[in-house]
């Protein structure tokens, strides 16, 4: 794809130290399944001005392990190419959950809060109303007004 787009300088980014330290002559390469693989490489860098291989650590590069993720889970087609997946990143996150209004006008999570606020339960609750209520407060964070 670089290639297409008449890219002369490249910067690669991988999680993989094993492989970055390879392609870059770093470490030696003794296994036969991946020489080809290094060798490919080699050759490609010729193509370009500049470029310049990094190893980032997946949990340093949350987008990285999320292509992964999602590449894992796409059936890929027999031929060779694969069309380029489109990633559009938002200043903010889009995450939206569809809840009903309990009859009482409380927001769902009002026991939570109230239970995280003042250790206080809904009046009448049983003990197992009681016991699910710190449950589910256990994967809540409560700063100031915000759960």
């Amino acid at each position: 794809m670089a290639f297409d787009m008449n890219i002369h300088e490249l910067l690669v980014i991988g999680d993989s130290d094993f492989l970055i330290n390879k392609v870059k002559g770093n470490w030696a390469t003794k296994n036969d399944k991946i020489l080809p693989y290094v060798n490919l490489v080699k050759r490609f860098c010729g193509r370009f001005k500049s470029i310049d291989f990094r190893h980032t650590p997946t949990a340093q590069n949350e987008f990285a392990d999320a292509l992964a993720t999602i590449a894992s889970m796409i059936q890929h087609p027999e031929s060779t190419h694969i069309d380029p997946l489109e990633i559009t990143l938002r200043e903010e996150q889009a995450h939206y959950t569809h809840v009903e209004v309990k009859l009482d006008g409380q927001p769902w999570y009002a026991d939570i809060k109230a239970y995280l606020e003042k250790e206080e339960y809904p009046l009448n609750s049983l003990a197992n109303q009681k016991k699910t209520i710190r449950r589910l407060a256990n994967d809540f964070f409560l700063n100031k007004e915000v759960l």
